[in-house]
């Protein structure tokens, strides 16, 4: 029996990071989307289908990683998906910010290789997975 894949849309400005990331997602069971930046994002989650998994920077152009994961919320972009802070912005502030916006999981992009990210989105996605269901 084939394992779905899991969906996940990455929206970052950075081309380098979003490239190596596909590549290390889409080699672990993960079907990789990419946005260079939120507004491409929003327009992608508002034509669906909904990722299971989102993963956002902060520091972007235009609108940050915060204030886009504000728009998905008040919109009510998801209803099911992860959303996981990806990121180089670890000041207190920044991530109470995002814990205000019921965020799932902050990663410190710096201090983190490729493989732990990997390990700990995996690790994010399957305890909240199994809380939904333990949850019904």
């Amino acid at each position: 029996m084939d394992i779905k894949p899991i969906r996940i849309l990455f929206v970052d400005d950075d081309k380098f990071l979003l490239d190596m990331y596909s590549l290390k997602f889409s080699k672990n069971n993960f079907e990789v989307h990419v946005t260079e930046g939120p507004e491409e994002a929003l327009k992608v989650l508002k034509e669906g289908p909904e990722p299971d998994v989102i993963l956002l920077d902060v520091v972007m152009p235009g609108i940050d990683g915060i204030e886009l994961l504000s728009i998905i919320r008040r919109e009510k972009l998801v209803k099911k998906s992860v959303v996981i802070m990806l990121t180089n912005q670890g000041l207190p502030d920044d991530i109470s910010r995002a814990k205000e916006l019921n965020v799932d999981g902050y990663i410190i992009k710096a201090t983190t290789i490729p493989s732990e990210v990997l390990s700990e989105v995996q690790k994010i996605y399957s305890s909240l997975r199994q809380q939904q269901q333990d949850g019904l």
